[in-house]
């Protein structure tokens, strides 16, 4: 049969450079990881640097039936992160796997 499924990926490290406690990078980080699946359906996780003061790295996934769909589904969301989060977006990777 042609049926397949697509995982789009985003991986991201997330620079937040003025903050003074981890309990304040956690609250932005959670906020971000809510607001992303709610809005766009992702499944989202900080994956790494989660003892780091100033770093996170976000990665978040959809499941869908198009490359072309899923990849622009995870651009909105980057744009999105860019314009929410109260620090710098880095080593941005995106791309899709076919099962």
């Amino acid at each position: 049969m042609g049926l397949f499924m697509v995982v789009s990926m985003i991986q991201f490290i997330i620079e937040l450079p003025d903050l003074v406690s981890i309990k304040e990078k956690r609250r932005i980080v959670s906020s971000l990881k809510d607001r992303l699946q709610k809005k766009y359906k992702l499944t989202v996780a900080e994956v790494d640097l989660q003892d780091s003061l100033s770093f996170s790295q976000i990665g978040a996934a959809v499941i869908s039936n198009s490359r072309v769909y899923g990849e622009s589904v995870l651009q909105k969301a980057l744009q999105f992160s860019e314009e929410t989060i109260p620090g710098r977006i880095q080593n941005v990777e995106i791309f899709s796997q076919t099962y």
